[in-house]
């Protein structure tokens, strides 16, 4: 399963142009997407979940093109967790899903044997007969990536997975996603760049409208090799200065005093020390 996006180009009826002439193909396994808001992500992702039809461009998945012919046969192929879901309050756990199953037409018995299966992975088991207006946040978001993965789709698109969840869980849910992109593709985007650098080994990096990168994990941070430093200074005057003349990825109150993460393909004129560069160091670097 790969998808193919080409020359795609979303305006909207005010002439704002939220994703402007932008390539990409998304393999198979899972595939991280970054940006700051305003970036084009979300309207890519109504893009490729059928709900929003681009003003050019062509979107191919498997060599199905996206069209309103062929949107029926795409969406039974897709899974789609949004940033904001609100499903039906007054239902339980239980029942919430066994609805939505039923609406992806998933086979009753298929249906809960797949719930089970999908509470048990997602620590959700317990809280079953709860009614979703009882559940945190983070449980919600949880239940809507499970409604999201009944269809067995073969491309799943999910925003920002692990929103309200604690470090257990999140090492839970990408524990999960892995698994489950054997043999499938996962859109995944996300602001928490952790989260793509322990199960992403390709991704895309979105700012208006554009993709500044796409391609392996490891040449991000290749692109930025050389170009990491910390450094510490005792000084806050000194570090606001520093802030003021480099591109800064990390401030960190420490004994002895402040220690700083500097981007600069130059050694800074300070007393510093070469580090290794991590995704955030990558992903920031790119944007200087």
């Amino acid at each position: 399963m790969s998808i193919r996006i080409n020359d795609l180009t979303v305006t909207f009826r005010n002439n704002v142009t939220a994703i402007d002439h932008a390539s990409l193909e998304i393999p198979e396994g899972i595939f991280g997407l970054l940006g700051e808001n305003g970036a084009g992500k979300t309207t890519l992702m109504r893009v490729l979940t059928t709900t929003l039809s681009p003003t050019s461009g062509t979107v191919t998945m498997d060599g199905i093109q996206y069209h309103e012919k062929n949107y029926e046969k795409i969406q039974r192929q897709i899974g789609y967790l949004p940033q904001e879901i609100d499903l039906y309050p007054g239902l339980t756990v239980q029942e919430c899903l066994e609805y939505m199953g039923a609406l992806a037409d998933v086979p009753k018995s298929l249906c809960r044997e797949r719930i089970e299966y999908y509470l048990e992975k997602t620590g959700l088991t317990e809280h079953r007969k709860k009614k979703m207006k009882q559940l945190s946040g983070g449980m919600k978001r949880r239940v809507g990536l499970i409604q999201a993965l009944l269809n067995d789709p073969k491309f799943l698109i999910i925003d920002e997975p692990t929103t309200g969840l604690d470090p257990e869980e999140r090492i839970r849910i990408r524990n999960l996603l892995v698994d489950f992109a054997e043999k499938r593709t996962v859109l995944f985007s996300t602001h928490v760049v952790e989260d793509l650098a322990a199960t992403c080994n390709q991704l895309a990096v979105m700012k208006k409208g554009h993709f500044l990168y796409s391609g392996s994990v490891q040449n991000l941070l290749d692109n930025a090799a050389g170009a990491v430093w910390e450094c510490m200074v005792t000084d806050p005057l000194k570090a606001r200065e520093l802030e003021q003349k480099y591109r800064i990825s990390s401030k960190q109150q420490a004994e002895g005093g402040i220690r700083l993460r500097i981007l600069s393909r130059v050694k800074p004129g300070i007393d510093c020390r070469p580090v290794p560069v991590t995704l955030e160091d990558a992903y920031i670097y790119l944007h200087a």
